[in-house]
């Protein structure tokens, strides 16, 4: 019986596929916009979702840039504060900075 894989990063897969659903793209179509070879983006985007592999961190970036999120959310292991960085990436630099104003209050 061969081998499993080794998970590499679990917390990757989970956000890549998290950031692709919310998309509503297939692992291959990603795979295609994010500039894989349509032959291959499938069985690669499979396994880094999977934990299998971890995307290097130039491709983790043209996913994030296709998927419309920062690719510090890849990264994030923390459900909240990724919750936190997706609602922070998607509003206006005058709401940033009152919510950076406010978070800077709370620790205060």
């Amino acid at each position: 019986m061969p081998a499993r894989p080794k998970i590499i990063n679990s917390t990757i897969g989970r956000r890549l596929r998290q950031a692709r659903e919310r998309a509503g793209l297939p692992q291959d179509r990603l795979g295609v916009l994010a500039g894989l070879e349509e032959s291959s983006s499938s069985a690669r985007m499979s396994r880094y979702e999977g934990g299998v592999h971890e995307p290097p961190m130039k491709f983790a970036e043209a996913l994030a840039k296709v998927l419309g999120v920062p690719v510090a959310f890849f990264y994030c292991n923390d459900d909240r504060l990724a919750e936190i960085i997706l609602a922070y990436s998607s509003v206006s630099e005058a709401k940033r900075e009152a919510l950076l104003l406010s978070a800077r209050s709370l620790v205060a």
